[in-house]
């Protein structure tokens, strides 16, 4: 007995079954779309979120320095004569901001000629360091005064402010500006520490039973990247302080050394 022949010489197709769906496999799909949803979570927060935030932190802090730019500027502090006969700016020490109250902007050069960070009041996440961006410790002197100026700052995620600190090069300018002016720091060295190692924010950092009358300048954030385990700590210390009618100082109009050749 033959088979029967569809017209036109074609045998019918046979159609299968389709398979019904079972709590497992829809379990499955969903665990699957769920780790795409996270994986693109993560690119986000570690990479293209912080391109976005990074640009519009610098964005914000370019608008802050043009405002007070164009304000009257502050009458600038008498000249004090040195005793090699040299004349400098006594710094105005500015008033100690409040919790996530802004104090002012960082400027790196080494970092590039955009950078221009908020610094705030606190290392809080939830209120300055997500949020924010730079955010001065608790009992830290101010800039320009006698003392250790000690700020945090991400490394990673939320705009990353002080993700190239590692990148810092002998005398590279760190240089704070506040509606008064702005305070030159010189960046000195670097050192990984542990969590607990809080005397870095000491008034001479590391020596808190020292006192030697100059003014120091501490950064710290978390080390290795994407790790809480360390702190990468960059020291610095003060140069000058240049009022806002002298208009910004050299180390912010010239452009920085460039990176010394690997030693070999």
């Amino acid at each position: 007995m033959t088979a029967s022949v569809a017209p036109g010489g074609r045998r019918p197709r046979r159609t299968r079954p389709r398979s019904r769906a079972t709590f497992a496999s829809v379990l499955g799909e969903l665990l699957l779309t769920a780790g795409v949803l996270v994986l693109l979570f993560v690119a986000w927060q570690m990479w293209i979120g912080d391109i976005i935030i990074s640009a519009q932190k610098n964005d914000e802090g370019a608008a802050i320095s043009q405002e007070w730019a164009q304000n009257p500027p502050p009458k600038p502090p008498p000249l004090v004569k040195a005793d090699d006969g040299a004349t400098y700016y006594e710094p105005v020490i500015p008033k100690a901001p409040a919790d996530a109250e802004q104090l002012g902007q960082m400027h790196i050069p080494r970092f590039g000629a955009d950078y221009n960070y908020g610094i705030y009041g606190g290392t809080s996440r939830a209120r300055t360091l997500d949020q924010k961006g730079i955010g001065v410790y608790k009992d830290s002197k101010m800039p320009g005064e006698v003392g250790n100026f000690s700020m945090a700052g991400h490394r990673t995620t939320w705009g990353k402010p002080f993700n190239q600190l590692d990148k810092l090069q002998l005398n590279d300018a760190i240089v704070v500006e506040t509606p008064d002016g702005w305070y030159t720091y010189r960046f000195r060295t670097l050192e990984y520490v542990k969590p607990t190692q809080t005397d870095v924010l000491a008034d001479v950092p590391q020596m808190p039973e020292q006192q030697t009358g100059e003014q120091y300048i501490t950064l710290t954030a978390c080390s290795p990247l994407y790790s809480l385990a360390e702190r990468i700590v960059a020291y610095g210390v003060f140069e000058s302080f240049q009022p806002r009618a002298e208009g910004p100082p050299a180390a912010l109009t010239d452009p920085p050394p460039p990176p010394a050749a690997p030693s070999v």
